[in-house]
């Protein structure tokens, strides 16, 4: 039976990743904080390895033992990129070095991001193959720890994954969506052009991590730490990629709003929106979501991505279309009082 640690257990895919090991039977082994809420992790029985990824010493022996390494644990918002890549960076470089450390070294499955590998030109598909170009300092943060990570990949068996939007029950950071649409009857799109976005549901992205564990490529990097033919690269996204102006459309027939407007913000005001929340958000000590590096991103033509790994490594065919994903993911936020 495979051994699992998963750092970044308490958060929102972290949680539905453990609840699916769980209920296969699978021991799980959870990198926590000493602060860290365990309120959903408790009743599954876990393990808990309160460890810091800062804690070179003692990292080493919360990967003892296990055959599964799911870096999960990341920072999304900061001030400044140092503050990301401290996260981001440093603490994906320390896990996979305690990885190396082990007589026999556990399957390194490092979750980043889209943002990572960067925006592609309208009506272009990024590859898993291409190049990473990052706009954003999330972006480069994520893609800092990738390549921390493949530094020790050639004792380390590693994986990347890339997700697009993760939505699915639970989820904070696409609520605002639904909430939009479901109150005020509106879908805001930034800019005159609306990207192509890459999606996933969470029990569609739980279900290729595990799958990218048990049999998917492993990374072999060329002097540029770049994979080589992209081997052992997923973009975990589904493979339908509306514009965001498509998928208001979309959540308008989920929730039945047929007076639904699209709101469009205009790019310049859009970045004088984002400076002055940024400037609010600073005053205050506390970063938030909606700030610049975010605009960025929502500025670009296309964040199209290929399944191609996917379909062809882990023979995954996605059973659910992103509609009906959407609707239970509506359902949810109706049955647990998120949306009245």
């Amino acid at each position: 039976m495979s051994r699992y640690l998963i750092t970044g257990a308490t958060g929102f895919i972290g949680g539905h990743l453990a609840e699916r090991l769980v209920d296969r039977g699978v021991e799980v082994r959870c990198l926590i904080r000493e602060t860290s809420d365990t309120s959903l992790l408790d009743p599954l029985g876990v393990e808990f390895a309160k460890v810091g990824l800062h804690d070179r010493d003692l990292l080493n022996e919360a990967v003892r033992d296990v055959d599964v390494v799911v870096h999960l644990a990341g920072r999304t918002t900061a001030f400044a990129l140092e503050e990301l890549l401290k996260v981001n960076r440093d603490g994906t470089y320390f896990l996979a070095e305690a990885c190396a450390n082990q007589e026999i070294p556990p399957v390194h499955v490092v979750v980043s991001s889209i943002a990572a590998s960067g925006p592609v030109a309208r009506n272009h598909v990024r590859m898993e193959y291409d190049a990473p170009r990052p706009i954003s300092n999330y972006g480069l943060s994520k893609r800092a720890g990738e390549c921390a990570a493949l530094l020790f990949a050639n004792r380390v068996p590693t994986s990347i994954v890339r997700p697009g939007m993760v939505f699915g029950e639970r989820n904070k950071e696409m609520f605002p969506v639904f909430q939009s649409m479901a109150q005020m009857g509106s879908h805001v799109v930034l800019g005159p052009a609306s990207p192509r976005v890459s999606l996933i549901h969470v029990d569609d992205l739980c279900e290729l991590l595990v799958r990218v564990a048990e049999r998917g490529q492993r990374i072999t990097v060329d002097d540029n730490l770049q994979a080589v033919s992209g081997d052992g690269v997923y973009f975990g996204v589904c493979d339908e990629a509306p514009s965001y102006a498509r998928l208001g459309a979309i959540l308008k027939q989920v929730i039945g709003k047929r007076g639904a407007r699209q709101a469009t913000v205009p790019s310049p005001l859009t970045w004088l929106l984002g400076v002055a929340v940024e400037a609010v958000a600073r005053l205050s000590g506390r970063p938030i979501s909606f700030n610049l590096d975010k605009i960025r991103e929502a500025q670009s033509e296309s964040w199209e991505c290929s399944v191609e790994n996917v379909i062809n490594d882990l023979n995954y065919e996605f059973p659910i279309r992103l509609q009906s994903r959407l609707e239970q993911t509506y359902q949810w936020y109706l049955a647990n009082d998120w949306l009245q």
